[in-house]
């Protein structure tokens, strides 16, 4: 028999409007690492925009990753947890076992300008089946239960399945 095994890629986006107070931390420590970071590329300030830097400035792309040290321990304090993704119960339940910090837009002069991204990647789950618009998962875990505790996902915005895999078992 065959198996569907998926991983989930959840997109948080974080900007000047964005409401939790999360997010406006990150918003804020994220904004200064890039003001102090873009400086090693820009040190006249010739460039104020990071699109700008990504198209005039060799090795502008180490800027994801140097501000990225930034929101380390704001992503440390959801304890793996994916924010803002809930089950139809509407209980917290998915966590990640990896995530990706990027910069979408920012500007050196206008702070209302700053945007970034954090994505958050699943571990595996096993997809049983699709009901009314609803994910039927379960945690991958290596033994064939007969019977097994599920979680019912509707996918929305910024939420996709990353990877697909099929898998044959007994």
């Amino acid at each position: 028999m065959n198996r569907k095994v998926i991983t989930l890629c959840y997109r948080k986006i974080i900007d000047a409007q964005s409401p939790g107070r999360w997010e406006k931390l990150v918003f804020e420590d994220s904004y200064t690492e890039f003001l102090i970071q873009s400086q090693l590329f820009n040190p006249e300030k010739k460039h104020a925009r990071f699109s700008e830097l990504l198209q005039n400035v060799p090795g502008t792309k180490k800027l994801h990753f140097l501000v990225s040290a930034a929101v380390v321990n704001y992503v440390k304090q959801l304890n793996n947890r994916i924010p803002d993704v809930t089950n139809s119960l509407g209980k917290s339940f998915l966590n990640f076992q990896h995530y990706f910090f990027e910069i979408i837009n920012s500007d050196i002069k206008d702070r209302s300008a700053h945007s970034v991204a954090i994505n958050f990647y699943s571990p595996p789950l096993l997809w049983h089946d699709s009901v009314d618009g609803y994910l039927l998962l379960s945690e991958k875990k290596d033994t064939n239960l007969l019977e097994m505790q599920t979680d019912m996902l509707q996918l929305r915005p910024f939420l996709s399945i990353y990877t697909l895999q099929t898998e044959q078992y007994d």
